[in-house]
């Protein structure tokens, strides 16, 4: 080590790599001005070049560093409070800090050496000059500069035909001086703006607003629970707590768990704030990187009052946070399934903690964890236990299968339900939970199915686009003439998807407007947005789709919801299996009868006796909660105990067999308190051509497993060549 490096200050780098730690480099000179926490750079890494995040700036001691190479960005994306909330949040779920900061950061800032192109446009201003050109066109857009005092070229572009060349000119004359500008990205620039209405809050939702802004002007870590039955105006409730937040000077978050309802929020926000020059950013993985980028760079400079995004806007670089919102908080889009598999409601909390900010998270059907930690007096508890405007709940009938024939995919009771809701010129949502045509072919002559050579799972068919794929790896095929097993050629689709359903309304309502939402008719950009917005207008009939649908649209001409295929999630092997169909199904009944008509649910199923279906059609949140948590209290399942989810994979099955079962016993024989089930098979038990088994830890409290995690450090470094293992904490689901 030299003299001259001696004196160098050093950092503190996450590096995007699979270590379990950060490491610290040198600082050169010629970077030592110009570094800050949250800058993105180049670090060597063994005989590599890796990029990296600072995260501080820390003592060089006596060793020797190796030196940072370059700084990619020309300002930081995140400060230095932001950068401990990352490392925190990594090591609670135990993830590589810098794969952790990556996820964190918009997409496209993990390459060497490029970020997003920054957008230029050109800003003409009037110069003194009083007098006016001779051109008739020159005259018409310098009056309409000199009326707006400056004016972009893409602004001009909308508002006069081909007008560069008069700019030129107009420049040349001196009657204009121009300078380059950075255009930022705006994805919702054509929504539109509609006028804000004065909106009357009820008794309930005027006591959530006092103790909400009680709480925002102690300005210190609170957290609440808005549960308001469906349509209760939680939204309403949101926007006087932002306001509240804006008027003491600082910042809001507000998370969404689906990019379907953004725009509609966006449009809310424009409206209620367009006269007090708010500045919001929207933030989620449906933005093109550019839009992504420049909405976070943003947000860095300070430049945002109102972040609005989906799971990963919880981390962003806010500085003066003062309320996170988690809107439909019991989604479980909150929670990352891959990689990082952080859950944003959870994160929301913590980084309430740190900003010191009020949180409120709400929900119709609030996650019987949240609303456990709610009677126990750890979130405040805020009611809304009635609709506004008095408009009564949607009523919630289940149409039994076992009784009443099916000519279709509809019974009888549905479809004369349908009939009655076109006749009268009002709009219908219909809920099947499973997208393509069918969920798979069946060689009716031998019985054979058509499975995923790479996933344990059959193939959907659609028909639409004539092919069979499967929705894990996207392996994709055409439909075969033959069965491969028999060479029989009777191969039909069987079960029922949203595509066969809406094949099946346009036959039976050939008058109706029916339109499909899913994951296979919404994968290009605004296409979300183009079908709330036809909703909204009345353009669409029935609307078909999957439990997307059930997320906090407010469509009021929709009078009637029909649910299909109900029985399938009480049938899957998970302790939160009820949970899930009792929000998804009450959710979606809110849909039902927001505007000035009454609602009307009808659910198809098999098990009218079921429990959880009971509590739906009586909206009785409290009563299955009650009924459920006295089940998990039994079994010490989530709320009353807390779970780790392994999942061991590889391309030998008995070579991981073989590990999960040693590691089961390893784990077992460390610690007492923690209760070890498996190993087993996923239920997925071969995904992306990957053998999968799993390991589940339970335990009462968190410091034994804590402890268990701490061992998985080292014991996963023993696991045999092609076995990897996946720590998921507080798992969501156990596929």
């Amino acid at each position: 080590m030299t003299s001259e490096t001696q004196h160098l200050q050093a950092a503190e780098i996450a590096v995007v790599a699979p270590l379990d730690k950060t490491l610290t480099y040198a600082v050169p000179e010629r970077l030592a001005g110009d570094l800050r926490v949250g800058s993105r750079v180049r670090v060597p890494l063994g005989r590599r070049q890796v990029v990296g995040y600072v995260m501080n700036r820390v003592d060089p001691g006596d060793t020797a560093l190796k030196e940072i190479l370059q700084i990619i960005d020309p300002h930081p994306l995140f400060h230095e409070r932001h950068a401990a909330f990352y490392l925190r949040a990594a090591r609670y779920y135990d993830y590589p800090p810098g794969q952790a900061v990556r996820t964190a950061l918009p997409a496209g800032l993990s390459a060497p050496d490029t970020s997003p192109p920054v957008l230029r446009d050109r800003l003409y201003r009037p110069t003194a000059i009083d007098e006016r050109p001779k051109g008739a066109r020159q005259r018409k857009i310098l009056d309409f500069i000199r009326a707006e005092k400056a004016a972009s070229m893409s602004q001009l572009r909308g508002k006069f035909p081909a007008p560069h060349t008069i700019l030129q000119r107009l420049v040349e004359l001196g009657f204009l001086e121009v300078e380059e500008i950075e255009r930022l990205r705006d994805p919702f620039v054509e929504i539109a703006v509609q006028a804000h209405h004065a909106f009357v809050l009820n008794s309930a939702q005027q006591e959530a607003v006092n103790r909400l802004e009680q709480a925002l002007q102690a300005k210190k870590f609170q957290p609440f629970l808005l549960h308001g039955v469906t349509g209760s105006g939680k939204t309403e409730v949101y926007l006087r707590a932002i306001a509240e937040t804006l008027e003491m000077g600082r910042q809001a978050l507000v998370l969404v768990p689906e990019i379907a309802l953004t725009p509609q929020l966006v449009a809310r926000f424009r409206s209620w704030f367009q006269e007090l020059d708010v500045n919001l950013a929207v933030l989620h993985s449906g933005l093109s990187d550019g839009e992504r980028y420049d909405a976070w760079c943003r947000v860095a400079r300070g430049d945002a009052d109102v972040v609005i995004g989906a799971r990963s806007a919880v981390f962003a670089p806010l500085n003066e946070l003062g309320l996170i919102v988690v809107d439909e908080e019991h989604d479980g889009s909150y929670k990352q399934s891959e990689g990082f598999r952080y859950n944003a409601r959870d994160l929301a909390l913590m980084r309430g903690q740190r900003d010191q900010a009020v949180v409120l998270l709400g929900s119709a059907t609030p996650t019987l964890t949240t609303y456990q930690r709610a009677r126990e007096k750890h979130l405040t508890y805020l009611d809304l236990p009635e609709r506004t405007a008095e408009r009564p709940l949607p009523t919630v009938h289940l149409v039994d299968l076992a009784e009443h024939r099916q000519d279709g995919l509809l019974s009888e009771p549905l479809q004369a339900a349908l009939a009655e809701t076109l006749a009268a010129g009002e709009q219908a949502l219909l809920l099947l939970n499973r997208r393509g045509y069918a969920p798979f072919l069946l060689c009716h002559d031998c019985g054979a199915t058509l499975r995923c050579p790479n996933c344990d799972i059959t193939l959907t068919y659609s028909q639409v686009q004539h092919s069979l794929r499967c929705h894990y790896c996207d392996f994709r095929q055409p439909p075969p003439d033959s069965c491969d097993r028999c060479s029989g050629a009777c191969l039909l689709p069987e079960g029922m998807g949203t595509e066969r359903l809406e094949e099946e309304i346009r036959q039976s309502f050939p008058d109706a407007r029916v339109a499909r939402m899913d994951r296979d008719t919404t994968t290009r950009k605004g296409a979300h947005h183009r079908l709330v917005d036809q909703m909204s207008a009345r353009e669409i009939d029935v609307l078909i789709g999957t439990q997307m649908i059930a997320k906090g649209h407010d469509f009021p001409a929709v009078t009637l919801v029909g649910v299909l295929n109900a029985d399938t999630a009480l049938n899957l092997p998970d302790f939160r299996s009820a949970e899930r169909v009792f929000s998804l199904l009450s959710q979606v009944a809110g849909r039902a009868g927001r505007g000035d008509r009454p609602g009307r649910v009808l659910i198809q199923t098999y098990a009218v006796d079921n429990y959880a279906l009971d509590y739906v059609t009586r909206h009785d949140f409290r009563g299955f909660a009650e009924l459920e948590l006295t089940q998990r209290q039994a079994l010490a399942y989530p709320p009353f105990g807390h779970l780790v989810n392994l999942v061991l994979s590889g391309n030998d099955a008995t070579r991981l067999k073989a590990a999960a079962e040693q590691l089961s016993v390893e784990l077992a024989r460390a610690e007492a308190d923690v209760e070890v089930l498996g190993p087993a098979p996923c239920l997925l038990a071969r995904l992306r051509n990957r053998h999968r088994m799993q390991i589940l830890l339970k335990a009462k409290q968190r410091d034994p497993l804590r402890r268990e995690i701490t061992l998985l450090g080292r014991l996963k470094k023993g696991l045999p060549p092609g076995v990897q293992l996946t720590v998921d904490i507080d798992p969501v689901d156990m596929f």
